[in-house]
């Protein structure tokens, strides 16, 4: 997987070592923190999307992705980026409109392309894409998945069922990953869906898992043998994280009451290290938050980008 731990040139090099989970899911939350810091300093423009409380997801089944896989993200997806390609400085010189970003500073926060991985801030977009993606892989690269993080929320959208519908007929290799947090926008779940996404997922004979650890490595062993079932051509599998949003829909527009909040503070993994080495986990977050700091720093000296530079 080198190829896509890649780093383009003019960047600082990342300072954790490949495969330490802690390392990388506290590089994706100091990142996230430093974006709504950049939007208070009114540095950036447009919205942002973070993913604070859900970092362990894609640091767990990053490593589980073949390079020939594709990756499909929505608009709270730096963290699927992150823990994809460990390039804080291009995802933050695309956000800042600078120079070196990854497609040329027009696609902003949501709208990422890079190799096989792309994002949107088109809810349920994602999935007939996969679909399709999918069926190429099955006929042109077997073995290879077609990968689709979405919400809750999504799982209102027409669309979605009609992916899941196609992908099991065809027995198409998707992986559905949804981050369920309990909330749509400001809407929470149980006011927007009817039934569960179990319950659903049944409905077209797709396997379902409900993972409720934060444990990156916990995650993995979960997940390996029901992938492997997903590459051998059985069909589409749908994982749901029962997770914590712990920041706000956008940059500031939290609706949650206060015990909501601290429910989902309680649930946060940065709690599980704490507690097994706190003197470890704050040398590592200390590092992390300087090490973006420093990349925010150097990113920001960048004249803007001139928008040439094509995606991918």
């Amino acid at each position: 997987m080198t190829d896509l731990l890649d780093r383009p040139p003019g960047g600082l090099p990342y300072p954790g070592g490949d495969g330490d989970d802690l390392e990388l899911m506290l590089m994706i939350r100091a990142f996230e923190y430093k974006l709504l810091d950049l939007f208070a300093a009114g540095m950036l423009n447009g919205t942002t999307h973070t993913c604070l409380g859900q970092e362990h997801v894609p640091v767990a089944l990053s490593p589980l992705m073949d390079p020939r896989d594709h990756v499909f993200s929505n608009h709270r997806g730096h963290g699927h980026y992150l823990a994809r390609y460990r390039d804080p400085h291009g995802l933050l010189a695309e956000i800042m409109g600078r120079e070196g970003a990854v497609c040329g500073g027009v696609g902003g926060s949501q709208h990422i392309h890079r190799d096989r991985y792309m994002s949107t801030g088109v809810q349920g977009e994602s999935l007939p894409v996969a679909a399709g993606v999918a069926l190429h892989l099955s006929r042109a690269e077997p073995g290879a998945a077609a990968w689709a993080y979405i919400g809750d929320g999504t799982f209102g959208e027409g669309a979605v069922y009609e992916a899941l519908n196609i992908a099991a007929l065809w027995r198409l290799p998707v992986v559905v990953v949804v981050e369920n947090n309990g909330i749509a926008q400001s809407t929470p779940t149980t006011a927007h869906l009817a039934g569960t996404i179990a319950g659903r997922a049944a409905a077209f004979g797709v396997p379902h898992l409900a993972i409720g650890s934060t444990d990156p490595a916990e995650i993995r062993d979960i997940v390996a043998e029901p992938l492997g079932h997903v590459r051998d051509g059985r069909g589409p599998l749908v994982l749901e994280f029962r997770t914590h949003r712990l920041g706000p829909h956008s940059k500031g527009d939290d609706t949650r009451d206060e015990q909501t909040l601290r429910e989902a503070r309680a649930g946060d993994w940065y709690h599980r290290y704490a507690a097994a080495d706190p003197g470890g986990l704050a040398r590592v977050e200390s590092e992390q938050r300087a090490y973006v700091a420093a990349v925010a720093d150097e990113v920001a000296a960048r004249p803007p980008s001139t928008g040439r530079a094509a995606c991918g």
